[in-house]
Formats: C-alpha cells, structure tokens, sequence
C-alpha cells in the first residue's frame, strides 16, 4: 500500500505517529493519576511525601552522583552555619 504524501509529507505515517504519541499521553496521564494515589495513600499513612520524592530521586542516581550530592549538601550547610 503506497503512503499518501501530502506537501512531501507521508501523511498516513505521519498519522500512524501522532496517533500512537496520544495513546502514549492518556497512558502516561493514567500513570501519573496513579502515582498521585499512592502518594495520597501514603500522606494518609503519616508518610512525608517531600521526603518521600526526594528519596524516589535519590535512588534514580548512581552512588557516585548521589555520594557527590550529599557532599556538597554538607559543605554548603556548613558554610551556611546550618
């Protein structure tokens, strides 16, 4: 089956793309209404949530970033006398 081009551009490809894309989005919208839940299960639970996503972006990084992080963390708060 040829494409139909339309201005040099291959239109039912095109289609095929920004449809697949939209189903993505409503998966990712279903995903982070989800995530929203938990964090509310969590907040109901006596979790602090701040902490909680601060945590959940400490554990996507390597030891090497992490243990950097945390180190320049304590050199600041103690130029800040904190």
């Amino acid at each position: 089956m040829a494409e139909t081009e339309v201005g040099g551009i291959a239109a039912d490809r095109l289609r095929s793309l920004i449809e697949r894309i939209e189903r993505l989005e409503e998966e990712k919208a279903g995903i982070a209404s989800d995530i929203r839940d938990i964090f509310a299960e969590a907040k109901g639970a006596g979790f602090d949530v701040k902490i909680m996503r601060t945590i959940l972006k400490l554990r996507k990084m390597n030891e090497a970033d992490r243990s950097e992080q945390e180190t320049l963390i304590d050199v600041y708060k103690k130029a800040l006398d904190m």
